[in-house]
């Protein structure tokens, strides 16, 4: 990646088009601009000026997005699963291929700094490849013999399903959503954060680049209220999957269920990190800083509470107050970055509203709690800590979704297992001990839908990726995927052999 200018004339010309046109949707295959469509201004977290206009979607483009979706979807199902992976794979190809292009373009559409956006497409294409292996795969069962019959299982994609993804990190949750939805045979309508909607056309693009067929991937943008509410209550749509809010994940099981729709939902957290007196002192700070403040904050596993055992208290909370100070704010496009501007003016002053709840309800704002001005008009904001806090505050029990942390002092394995549960979230936890058995004990005993032990976010495709309580329904990786996106048949096929009951002879 090149440097602060460089990166700033290139982004230039990949957001020019943006400015110059409008951006509707991706229906049918193909881009589309609904004659007299109201629109709304996209704005870049870094200064807050126009990217450009973008569609309001309403209900008869999701309409059109539905139905194009239902059309196409018994060819896709039917395609053999070995060439529907020869297409993902050749998706994945051009992802790579336009790799500086999303970086460039979702760092300045959401405020993420360049050296994470920088993975966004290898890992999206990741997911397309891993997804794309698996199809051949996708509708095997189980073979289960018993002495008088032989029971077998087999599965079939659903049908139309609607992914709906947040702003945070959209690329790469677009791709780990989608690719197995395409993998298990099912045809897609997604629709992207209206605060976040550029790479989400990017992908639309490469769908139609990559050969995936009319109507097989459709991108509605607009607002939850209206193009999202006609989504999930449409009757075509057989299931929804949502990266959001524990609140939008309520409000769409409401609205599906008039149709029964399946759901799948990764939502909020307050996620735990637990740093025992035993733990490897570097490693747990390198982690408990990276968890919170990479990605600005704005990611749901992120570890927004830090419990700390009292004996290294004092010591970790000044090597992190230090570590915290250092941290480099700045452009999204900057190299040097490690915070970026939030995302939207609306939720900075959300984020910013916490500062003055932690001093109401007695915690101390140890590092940050402030806006940097000298930035200029972005929604920049100082990386916080705040310390001498109990599980009782509301910036210790309410999703602040900013680069912001709470630290919560303990003494006891108990008592750090109380703490860690008294949260109405449950989607990940991390625990660092020299300890294995105090390890798997507290594995076993937090509750939550993940838990690393010694250990950042690390990240396995195969595993089951989601959340406990309100955090989430069910869960993305691997076979995962295709339980959610797939129908399972079992067929009964008798030995001939076996006694059949008699009435009425």
């Amino acid at each position: 990646m090149a440097d602060f200018e460089g990166n700033k004339s290139a982004a230039e010309g990949y957001l020019q088009r943006f400015h110059d046109q409008v951006t509707g949707h991706y229906l049918n295959g193909e881009m589309r601009v609904p004659p007299g469509a109201e629109t709304f201004s996209n704005l870049t977290p870094s200064d807050n000026s126009s990217l450009g206009q973008v569609v309001a979607g309403t209900a008869d483009d999701v309409n059109a997005a539905c139905e194009a979706a239902r059309d196409a979807f018994p060819a896709w199902r039917d395609m053999p699963g070995a060439e529907r992976k020869k297409l993902l794979h050749h998706f994945a190809d051009l992802i790579v291929e336009r790799a500086e292009e999303i970086a460039l373009v979702e760092s300045m559409d959401c405020g993420q700094p360049i050296r994470f956006m920088q993975q966004a497409a290898q890992r999206g294409a990741a997911n397309f490849r891993f997804f794309a292996d698996k199809a051949p795969e996708a509708r095997n069962g189980l073979a289960l013999h018993q002495e008088q019959h032989t029971n077998y299982t087999i599965r079939s994609p659903l049908g139309p399903v609607a992914v709906i993804t947040p702003w945070n990190t959209p690329f790469m949750l677009a791709t780990w959503k989608i690719a197995p939805a395409l993998a298990a045979g099912c045809t897609v309508v997604h629709k992207p954060a209206e605060l976040s909607p550029l790479s989400a056309m990017l992908l639309a693009e490469i769908s139609l680049q990559a050969g995936i067929p009319p109507g097989v991937w459709n991108t509605v943008n607009g607002f939850g209220e209206t193009a999202g509410k006609a989504l999930t209550e449409h009757p075509a749509i057989k299931a929804v999957a949502l990266v959001g809010e524990s609140a939008t994940g309520s409000h769409i099981m409401r609205q599906g269920a008039d149709t029964l729709k399946r759901v799948h939902f990764e939502l909020g957290g307050k996620n735990p990190v637990i740093v025992f007196d035993d733990a490897h002192f570097e490693r747990a700070l390198d982690a408990v800083v990276f968890m919170i403040y990479s990605l600005n904050g704005q990611r749901c596993t992120s570890s927004s509470r830090l419990l700390i055992q009292s004996g290294i208290r004092d010591h970790f909370i000044a090597a992190l107050e230090q570590r915290v100070k250092a941290l480099r704010v700045g452009h999204p496009l900057d190299p040097a970055t490690e915070v970026g501007p939030l995302v939207h003016s609306g939720h900075f002053e959300k984020v910013m509203s916490y500062m003055d709840i932690a001093r109401e309800d007695g915690a101390t704002v140890a590092v940050g709690g402030t806006r940097r001005q000298d930035l200029g008009p972005g929604n920049y904001v100082s990386p916080t800590l705040f310390t001498q806090a109990d599980n009782n505050m509301r910036v210790a029990r309410e999703e602040i979704f900013g680069p912001v942390l709470t630290a919560i002092s303990f003494d006891t394995e108990e008592e750090a297992l109380q703490i860690a549960n008294d949260t109405e979230y449950g989607l990940s936890g991390y625990i660092w001990t020299g300890d294995t058995g105090r390890a798997l004990r507290m594995a076993n005993r937090v509750e939550a839908g993940m838990i690393w032990v010694n250990s950042e976010n690390n990240r396995n495709l195969p595993s089951p990726f989601g959340g406990a309580k309100m955090s989430g329904i069910g869960r993305d990786g691997g076979d995962y995927s295709f339980d959610f996106y797939m129908e399972t048949k079992n067929v009964c096929i008798a030995h001939d052999i076996h006694k059949v009951p008699v009435l009425g002879r």
